[in-house]
């Protein structure tokens, strides 16, 4: 088995960290900068900036905090929210982002993905799937969780695979900001489609979730927010409790 990532994520609006539930009802959790400092320290393997309402209010992510942000880095740096062009994906890479995550301009323009794709290689493109159980199947949702698509996910994510993403982050909404813990069997259906990695988001609330989504769910990463945020489990202590569980991690 390959060994997992711990991968914290900042969900960022009017320029500082928030959590919620299912996309909405947010709190603030803290500074960014601070927060993505003391997650290199603590031992995270990756960081996913997520400008939440980007897309939603129209205009580019906070190019300026990313360069903050990647000053204090040296783990692989994700920053996502309000991506539409390779003229957007180049000031990122420039102000310090390693890899790129798309979502609802991919949705829209397809072809998007084989552009960004072909123009910066595939291991710098996420596309990050929003799912929802709609009429007894999931389906994918954009702007933020707030609009279902005709897309169905499954299709979905055999298709960013086959036009150039690297890495797929699948958020179920249903699991989102619960902490009942992931969405399994939708990751290993998704998991068992893809030979990309895939990043599960989605309803971590204790150590114990982060089992069977490695497992049973076959994540090749696990994503989460608040329960780091907020100090409710440590980074170092999921590590080592994962690991007697053998479960192998960096």
């Amino acid at each position: 088995m390959l060994k997992k990532r711990i991968i914290p994520c900042l969900d960022i609006k009017d320029g500082r960290t928030v959590k919620g539930v299912n996309f909405v009802e947010l709190r603030d959790a803290g500074d960014p900068v601070a927060l993505a400092k003391a997650y290199e320290e603590q031992g995270a393997d990756e960081l996913v900036f997520l400008d939440i309402t980007a897309t939603v209010e129209a205009r580019q992510t906070l190019v300026e905090l990313v360069e903050r942000i990647s000053a204090e880095l040296s783990i692989p740096f994700t920053v996502g929210g309000g991506i539409r062009s390779a003229q957007d994906v180049e000031a990122l890479l420039r102000a310090g982002a390693d890899k790129i995550s798309i979502n609802s301009a991919a949705v829209k323009e397809p072809e998007l993905i084989n552009t960004l794709s072909r123009a910066f290689g595939n291991q710098c493109i996420v596309m990050a799937i929003d799912t929802n159980w709609i009429d007894n199947e999931w389906r994918v949702v954009v702007h933020g969780g707030r609009t279902p698509t005709d897309k169905r996910t499954m299709d979905w994510c055999r298709e960013v695979e086959d036009r150039g993403a690297g890495e797929i982050l699948l958020t179920s909404m249903q699991h989102d900001g619960t902490k009942q813990g992931f969405a399994v069997e939708l990751t290993r259906q998704v998991a068992d489609r893809v030979t990309i990695p895939v990043i599960a988001s989605g309803g971590a609330g204790a150590a114990e979730h982060f089992v069977p989504i490695f497992t049973e769910g076959q994540a090749d990463a696990a994503l989460a927010a608040s329960i780091f945020h907020f100090g409710e489990i440590p980074i170092p202590a999921l590590k080592a409790y994962l690991q007697t569980q053998n479960i192998p991690v960096r």
